[in-house]
Parts: C-alpha cells; structure tokens; sequence
C-alpha cells in the first residue's frame, strides 16, 4: 500500500507540473467553459490510454522497457519506432522543465553579468541540484516527491485562498477570441496528463502489481483533473483576457505568467505564491519525466550490451535538454507543443497498435480495458488529429496560441 501511494503521488506530481503552469499561457484566448470541457475529454482520454499500458503489462517482466514491450508485438521495427518517439517526447518534456525551472530560478537570482548569462547558470543549477535525486533512483524520487508534492499542495491551496475572492463572473463567461485557439491549445493541454514515460518505473517499482498500478493511474490522474479545474477557475476569473494576452505578448513565459497575476491582482503575496508554486510544480514534473527518460535510456543501453553506469546515463539525461535551455530559454511553450505532437503517438497510437495484437494473442487476460474495438478505434482517430494539429498551424490553417 505504501508503494501504491507512492506510485500515485509521482503520478499525480509528473501530471501537476509544467502542462498546468502552460495552461493560462495557452487558453488565455479561449474562455473557462471552454478550457475545463477540454480538460476533461482529455483526461477521460488519457487515462483510458495509460490503463492500455497496464492491459500491456500482463505478459511481460515487470522491469521491461516500453522499446521491449513493442518488440514484443512488433519486433525490431516496433522496439526501434517506440524507442525513438519515447526518447523525443522525454527529451522534449525535460527541456520544456528545465527551461522554465530556469526562467524561475533566474528571477531569483542575482544578476550575474547579463540576465541571459544569469539564466543559463539558474538552468545548471536546477538540473544538477534535482538531477542528483534521478540518478540515486526510483526510491530517493519517491521520497523527495511526496515532500515537494505535498509543499505543492499547501501553496497551491494559498494561491487559491488568495485567488477564488477575487474572481470576476465576466471573466469566466468570456467566448474564445477565436473558436479554432481550442483545437491549438490541444497538443499543449494534451501534455498535461502526460505521465505515461514513468509507467515503466512505476510497473518495476510495484513489482509487475496490475491492481496497484491500475489505482496508480486512476487516483494519481484525477486529483489533477480537479486540480486543474480549480487552477482555470481562479486564473480565467481574476485575469481577463484582454489584460493577459497584451502582458503574455511581452513575456510568454512562466514569469509572464506571474507579472500578470501580480499586475491585475495588484498583489506581490499572490504573485509571489503563484511562483512559489509554479516552482514545485515543475521541480515534481521535471523528476517523473527525467525519472522516465533516465530508465528509457538504460533499457536501452542493456539491450545494445552497453554499460550502464548511473552517473553516465545521468549525463546523457540531463545534458540535451540543458543544452536546450541554455541556447533557447524562451522555449518552454514551444518545447511543450513539440511534446504533445510526440506524447500523442507514443500514449495513443502505440498502446491502440500493440493491444490490438495483445487480445488477438491473449483473449483471456486477467484485466482488459473496457470499451473493445469502438473505443481503441475513436481513441486512434483523436490522437492522429493530435499529432498533426501541429502542422496544420504552420500551415496557417489554425492560429498558433501565445508563444
């Protein structure tokens, strides 16, 4: 049982992190009613996916990778594809945290030199102080986590307290600016039920226990689900939006989203409770995501009979999305949107592509995910959009949102 909820606070503190603090950056255009009904479709979405992953689960090895898994239904070619597109979300999700750990941490800091010189060294700083806890392993992030979890929840229930009283009806009935910022926002909100990179972990962390990983992923994704609710309830009530999108224009990055609660509210204790909850919130989702990528990057490395020591897969970890966060410190919003596109295929098309197989091979599982092949094929034909929501932006056929 403690494992269990353990399990659930890293699921529950990867989800509640940096696709929470994007949202008011992404649907300041688009209204509360809205936003909330687009939360809610994805998270039914989500978790009918990550329960997938746990159907999966059954017939293999509790400290198999998700590459093994696909190779398993799929051989090389599937071992390789899913590989790839884990290691592109990881990688990505990693960047978007310790870019926007930087832009935090910076603010925080002394000027040293130049504000970009300042921030590069805040992005070393974040990485290496909360990158010691991943490369200690499973049980150190699980321990960490519960106390930064639960710190979380005391500001964020302060942000609330401080928010709720000054919520405005107008602002919560305003229309999106333009219907379409819905279907743009989507890639970006889709990442913030996207903690399916640390199933892996979690199955070998809870010894293959179908029961305790499916909890796991139901309680760990609804408490964001409500979370996240009430987070779009006190941001889209208290800024209008007007006043956020002409300050996000300026800044559309996590201390944007700050000066503009501090700017409307007129209040420095609620700006800074909202970055002080903004900052746990990435410091819990930056361990899940870069707990996942650092046990992708050693499945694969055992299955090419590659050493594993733990302080060089820390360093194959850590070092690109640094990199990232040092030449593109502005690249929270972007980094996330790449993410989504990435996220879709691998929590949606992969697991859809790999059960269709499973009960062709397994009929009598244990656990089967509800809903047979009506629901795989509608979950199939949401995540496609996903994906190539992005490009359809670039084509000019949808608006891009802020950022």
């Amino acid at each position: 049982m403690n494992k269990t909820l353990g399990s659930t606070l890293i699921v529950a503190g990867t989800t509640i992190g940096g696709g929470m603090l994007a949202m008011p950056l992404t649907s300041a255009g688009i209204g509360f009613g809205f936003t909330v009904t687009l939360l809610i479709l994805l998270w039914l979405l989500l978790s009918f996916a990550a329960l997938l992953f746990v159907e999966l689960y059954q017939t293999v090895e509790s400290d198999a990778g998700i590459g093994s898994l696909a190779e398993k239904y799929y051989g090389r070619f599937g071992r390789i594809l899913s590989t790839a597109v884990l290691l592109t979300f990881l990688y990505a999700l990693v960047s978007a945290y310790v870019a926007g750990g930087s832009s935090l941490l910076a603010a925080l800091l002394p000027v040293i030199n130049d504000a970009e010189t300042t921030s590069r060294i805040a992005g070393v700083i974040f990485t290496v102080v909360f990158g010691i806890f991943i490369v200690l392993g499973t049980s150190s992030v699980d321990k960490i986590n519960r106390i930064i979890f639960f710190s979380k929840i005391v500001f964020f229930i302060l942000v609330l307290f401080l928010l709720l009283p000054k919520v405005r009806l107008e602002n919560l009935l305003e229309i999106p600016i333009d219907n379409a910022l819905i279907i743009s926002a989507s890639p970006i909100f889709f990442t913030s039920f996207g903690f399916h990179g640390s199933i892996p972990s979690l199955n070998k962390y809870l010894d293959g226990n179908v029961r305790a990983l499916r909890i796991s992923v139901l309680a760990g994704t609804f408490i964001p689900l409500v979370a996240y609710i009430l987070w779009q309830l006190a941001t889209h009530g208290v800024l209008s939006q007007t006043e956020f999108l002409a300050i996000l224009q300026q800044d559309p990055t996590l201390n944007g989203l700050i000066t503009a609660t501090t700017q409307i509210t007129g209040s420095e204790m609620i700006g800074g409770a909202v970055r002080l909850f903004s900052a746990l919130a990435l410091i819990t989702s930056f361990l899940g995501v870069a707990l996942g990528l650092f046990e992708c990057l050693e499945d694969l490395l055992k299955r090419v009979n590659a050493p594993t020591n733990r302080v060089f897969l820390g360093v194959l970890t850590f070092l690109p999305p640094l990199a990232f966060a040092l030449f593109y410190p502005q690249g929270f919003i972007a980094a996330l949107g790449y993410a989504g596109q990435m996220f879709a295929f691998y929590a949606i098309v992969l697991p859809i592509a790999m059960v269709w197989k499973l009960r062709k091979m397994y009929p009598n599982l244990p656990y089967q995910v509800k809903g047979g092949t009506p629901s795989l094929v509608i979950t199939l034909i949401i995540g496609v959009f996903i994906v190539i929501v992005p490009f359809l932006i670039q084509a000019g056929y949808l608006p891009n949102v802020v950022g």
